[in-house]
């Protein structure tokens, strides 16, 4: 393959053609990437892709809030056992949809995944709308799920890529934890469109999964300006559109590109490569970082079952439990979304300065604890409706960055070839494991009507949280303010 080396877009010496015919390059992409300032650039990356978790906290929150009404509706009439079937058809989905949309990301880019995954959403959400019994409702979350997980890998990679590396972890969580400005949405949503003075029992539910395609619609066409990964693209055989995308994005940020400073970026030599093999991938993953690999499965399975458990069955702990109306769920949870953003924007800060391994403890542990607490004045009685809130708000203040955080690790701490299928497998054995389980688990123990079977269920989650919060004080990596390629060094480095 033959580069070019014209010089708008060489990086640094001419490569020689003995080089290029070996498919190898030298680059200081990654180095000039993270020398950037923060931008208005960086602030479209994260509006246009962050939205996805805008997009899934609204999915989520509406399977909470509408589990009154379709347990109400003249159409559906389900059961509690039908809504935790339903609830975990959405997250295998997302699970399924993880791995084959993850493989896919590393294989062919990060830019043509994110718009089919978002397409699935889009078509699979407008048709849950559309459910005429447990079947067909099922199916379409489990499609929607499927959009959903895709968007995960090829979001997170795309953005852990672009993203200098100083704002890497507050960036992250607050992205992640933008999930709760979706959940606020959708309590919003279930507030109007469940008032049964103003809309039909059979219509409100209907409408309110059409609002989350309405949305994924015009997000399609902010992410139509979005680059392909520089760091991708140069590692897959094609440096000169990656050099020439990260000219334009240096003109974008301080007005011209630093062609005049190249020679001071550290530089790094790459073996360019099509893809790389499944059996390669497994090695990375389960060989060479086995000990990484470990921390991630902890951190995504306690904060999978811990969040999955809870939340989709928080209506119907207030409604069997409390005697909540259905159609007034949506104002308990606009403080219990608030409490869940205002965790990673507070403290996200603390995971560049303090540490990753410090706060990751920390924000586990803490939230471990405080839902032991909860659990037991729950299951003597001892909390109104309005203080099983306030202590959910209070615990998922820290639950919130800690399952950021999960993703963060789990993102930062493997070679660039092998980062979306990476958070792919973790998350969808963490959601396998802890998600899946947990809603339909959770709603067999509200079935009983028993506060200390719930509150089983309580102690079950609180010990996975501090058992993670030990683990990854012993064996976290310190990637805070570190380069993607310094955490680990991708597997086509020549060095």
């Amino acid at each position: 393959m033959e580069l070019q080396q014209s010089a708008a877009l060489n990086d640094g010496p001419a490569v020689s053609a003995a080089v290029a015919t070996d498919r190898i390059v030298e680059t200081s992409i990654p180095a000039r990437l993270d020398a950037l300032p923060w931008s208005g650039f960086h602030t479209r990356v994260v509006l246009a892709l962050g939205i996805t978790w805008i997009l899934d906290g609204l999915e989520v929150t509406l399977a909470g809030a509408l589990s009154g009404a379709l347990k109400q509706s003249p159409t559906l009439r389900f059961s509690n056992l039908d809504l935790g079937i339903a609830n975990s058809a959405y997250l295998a989905g997302a699970v399924l949809g993880a791995l084959g949309f993850g493989w896919l990301t590393d294989r062919i880019g990060r830019k043509k995944l994110f718009f089919i995954t978002l397409a699935l959403y889009l078509s699979a959400t407008a048709a849950t709308a559309l459910s005429w019994d447990i079947a067909s409702y099922a199916l379409f979350r489990f499609l929607t799920g499927a959009g959903i997980g895709g968007e995960y890998t090829a979001i997170n990679s795309t953005i852990q890529e672009l993203v200098p590396a100083r704002y890497r972890g507050w960036t992250d969580l607050v992205i992640n934890g933008s999930f709760w400005i979706g959940a606020a949405m959708g309590a919003v949503a279930a507030i109007v469109l469940l008032d049964p003075a103003a809309i039909g029992p059979d219509l409100g539910w209907r409408l309110a999964y059409l609002i989350g395609a309405t949305i994924g619609l015009v997000v399609l066409l902010m992410r139509m300006w979005i680059p392909e990964s520089p760091r991708w693209l140069m590692i897959h055989g094609r440096p000169d559109q990656a050099h020439e995308i990260v000219d334009g994005i240096e003109r974008s940020v301080i007005g011209h590109d630093q062609e005049a400073d190249r020679e001071s970026f550290p530089k790094m030599r790459l073996k360019m490569r099509d893809h790389t093999p499944i059996r390669e991938v497994a090695q990375t993953l389960f060989g060479t970082y086995r000990q990484r690999a470990l921390v991630g499965l902890v951190l995504m399975v306690a904060q999978a079952f811990f969040y999955n458990a809870i939340f989709f069955t928080f209506a119907l702990v207030l409604t069997d439990f409390y005697g909540i109306s259905a159609d007034h769920v949506g104002w308990y949870l606009l403080p219990f979304a608030a409490g869940n953003f205002l965790g990673p924007l507070l403290l996200g800060r603390l995971f560049d300065t303090l540490g990753r391994r410090a706060m990751i403890m920390f924000t586990y542990g803490v939230s471990g604890l405080l839902l032991a607490l909860s659990g037991y004045l729950f299951s003597i009685g001892a909390l109104s409706a309005q203080g099983q809130t306030i202590a959910w708000m209070v615990i998922f203040f820290f639950a919130s960055p800690a399952a950021s955080a999960a993703y963060l690790t789990v993102s930062e701490t493997f070679p660039l070839e092998v980062r979306a299928l990476a958070i792919a497998v973790f998350y969808a054995v963490g959601t396998g494991i802890g998600g899946v389980i947990g809603p339909a688990l959770f709603g067999a123990l509200i079935d009983t009507g028993s506060r200390n079977s719930v509150f089983a269920g309580y102690l079950l989650g609180s010990v996975l949280m501090i058992a993670a919060a030990i683990v990854a004080w012993r064996y976290a990596i310190s990637a805070e303010r570190k380069s993607l390629e310094q955490i680990a060094r991708p597997l086509a480095s020549m060095e």
